[in-house]
């Protein structure tokens, strides 16, 4: 048996922090992965996704440049697009083994599961840690209904050879949203189901139904509160049955992406043989990330039930303070003061801190400043029909929310984190000097 200071099991963002930190503190470290070095963003997620994003933001520039002085036609090569992204992503494991050896962590490859408090077995290796992290990530969730097997997921998404004429996703949260943009743009036609009244249901309304009016205006097929409860593969093409409030349809298509949202990869991990609770959300913890049956073991990232969105940055964030309780002791506890997220449909929508109808439960007394901007110069000098925003703030002026969407909203909502970081108030925000013309120019006249 080999004994070790730290064991990490996961090799994302969160877990990579956390190794690298450890070891180069002094720490005998090993880490372990079932996949690949380099985790879910890197590799299957937000990295290739955004490349793809790329090609298709210059087919949106184009079509709505046209006949206002562009002409010619651009169109997406998914094979040589898929070529690009791959070459990119195929590096960064070797990259992420090249940090492990400088730091000096232990590397390990393969499914790591626990046989006792302070154990895991990885293959035919057993391991024993004064401590030991989660951090695994997730997985999308398993469709339970008949035919629920058929669908691909985003990963085989972002690794298809070529677009079918016309695809099917399961789900309106970012996923689908985001590669149903993509796909449009490519040339496919797309339908996308959801259950839900209303797509990205954790993002302000109002901002939202912008989006929906967008989507639909690019002419993918949205329905909502229409449940997938069966799927039947027919030859070289599906059948997606569908069940609404007034009826049940079925509906072909050559290709189902499950987008139906993400679970803590867990599977296998064997919780309950080291006495680690856990819920449907992850790893249960304390404030420190701490699991809360089981003190040699902590989480971060997507496996942790924390009060982190599931984001890059906040796995990141989570890392860093893990790494530090488990070299100095317990005294770190994340931050999550403000969460910066963004959908990277087109026009991307963006949000920082509160809905407007979370401000309203929380009964603070409260301002709203929101409208269309479509007629905003930054809009018009790109044609550019979907442009509004949303900003919430207390009675003392300090932002409490911020809601965009519109051509790199992306990049606005990061002034509007800031604001929230550093407790400026409107009154500092509209004095600002911005450069211009920018997109940020127009944050003065948001609040």
């Amino acid at each position: 048996m080999k004994k070790y200071d730290v064991i990490v099991i996961g090799s994302g963002m969160a877990g990579m922090t956390i190794a690298n930190k450890c070891a180069k503190k002094g720490l005998k470290t090993a880490v372990t992965d079932s996949r690949p070095y380099g985790g879910t963003c890197a590799l299957r997620g937000c990295d290739p996704k955004k490349i793809l994003v790329g090609a298709a933001e210059i087919i949106d520039r184009a079509n709505k440049m046209s006949g206002t002085g562009i002409s010619g036609g651009v169109f997406i090569n998914w094979q040589a697009l898929m070529a690009y992204k791959n070459e990119f992503v195929s590096k960064m494991p070797q990259g992420v083994e090249k940090g492990y050896e400088k730091a000096g962590v232990e590397m390990y490859h393969g499914a790591a599961s626990f046989e006792s408090e302070s154990t895991v077995r990885i293959g035919k290796e057993l391991l024993e840690g004064d401590k030991i992290v989660i951090a695994t990530g997730a997985r999308p969730v398993i469709l339970d209904i008949p035919g629920g097997d058929l669908p691909i997921d985003s990963t085989d998404f972002l690794n298809l050879e070529k677009l079918p004429n016309h695809i099917t996703f399961i789900g309106g949260g970012y996923i689908a949203m985001e590669f149903a943009h993509i796909a449009a743009r490519a040339g496919s036609k797309v339908t996308i189901f959801h259950r839900g009244k209303r797509p990205l249901e954790n993002f302000d309304e109002d901002i939202v139904t912008h989006l929906v009016d967008a989507t639909r205006a690019l002419e993918i097929d949205l329905h909502l509160e229409t449940e997938v409860v069966g799927i039947e593969e027919d030859d070289d093409q599906f059948k997606v049955i569908t069940k609404s409030p007034n009826s049940t349809e079925t509906h072909l298509t050559n290709l189902v992406v499950n987008a139906a949202g993400r679970v803590p990869e867990l599977d296998g991990v064997n919780l309950e043989k080291a006495n680690i609770a856990s819920n449907k959300k992850g790893i249960k913890v304390n404030e420190y990330l701490q699991s809360e049956s089981n003190a040699a073991v902590y989480a971060a990232g997507d496996a942790a039930d924390s009060n982190g969105l599931n984001l890059t940055p906040v796995a990141v964030m989570e890392g860093h303070a893990v790494a530090a309780n488990i070299i100095r002791g317990n005294s770190k506890k994340p931050d999550y003061f403000e969460m910066p997220s963004a959908v990277f449909t087109l026009p991307t929508l963006a949000a920082v801190g509160m809905t407007e109808e979370q401000a309203k439960v929380s009964e603070i007394e409260h301002q709203v400043k929101s409208g269309s901007t479509s007629n905003w110069y930054n809009a018009k000098r790109i044609n550019e029909s979907t442009y509004a925003y949303k900003v919430i703030w207390d009675k003392d002026g300090h932002i409490l929310g911020a809601h965009i969407i519109g051509p790199h909203a992306e990049e606005m909502i990061n002034l509007f984190a800031m604001a929230i970081r550093a407790k400026l108030k409107v009154a500092d925000i509209r004095k600002m000097v911005y450069s211009y013309p920018s997109m940020g120019s127009d944050i003065g006249s948001m609040v």
